[in-house]
């Protein structure tokens, strides 16, 4: 079976792609890429691929990256298979892609990422929650203790509701359009 070859550092991926040898494939979800991406990267989600694999402008190599590389690197064989052949991953992701000075495209009035926004929602419920417990009523944890709750739930079964309401706010929804 063919797998991923070792990763390349930012450096040697810039140099494939000015040399117009490769393609970059960003397999972050559309909100991230929206927000931040490596300049003239392609957005192939990890979440659209199925076994028809990916549609490609041409038979150049392919560098797959992500934010920090923990994603390519966890799904490499699904990545490979989606390509049909060997395939590479930027060392280190978008993350050290920008470390290394190389351009990135920032769209600084895209929404948050829907992970972030979970996150900060999430973290201040708990926050405000406790500070309430125990400066006004102890039934206040109960706010920590439901965020809490949810996070769990959403990290067993993979649904998050409050990623769900988020994504209905109105910041949200020209991104989704």
């Amino acid at each position: 079976m063919t797998t991923i070859l070792d990763p390349l550092k930012p450096e040697d991926v810039a140099k494939r792609l000015a040399e117009g040898r490769a393609v970059l494939i960003d397999i972050r979800e559309p909100d991230e890429f929206a927000r931040r991406r490596a300049k003239g990267a392609l957005s192939r989600p990890l979440s659209t691929l199925d076994a028809k694999g990916l549609s490609l402008p041409d038979a150049r190599e392919v560098i797959f990256t992500c934010r920090s590389g923990m994603r390519t690197s966890a799904n490499g064989e699904r990545l490979v298979a989606a390509c049909g052949h060997s395939a590479h991953v930027l060392e280190g992701g978008l993350d050290a892609w920008d470390g290394a000075g190389l351009p990135v495209e920032l769209d600084r009035k895209a929404p948050l990422e829907m992970m972030r926004q979970v996150h900060i929602v999430a973290g201040s419920l708990v926050l405000v929650g406790v500070v309430l417990g125990l400066t006004v009523s102890p039934w206040f944890l109960g706010v920590a203790g439901f965020a809490g709750a949810g996070l769990t739930f959403s990290g067993i079964s993979g649904f998050c509701g409050m990623a769900r309401l988020l994504a209905l706010a109105p910041w949200n929804r020209s991104a989704a359009a």
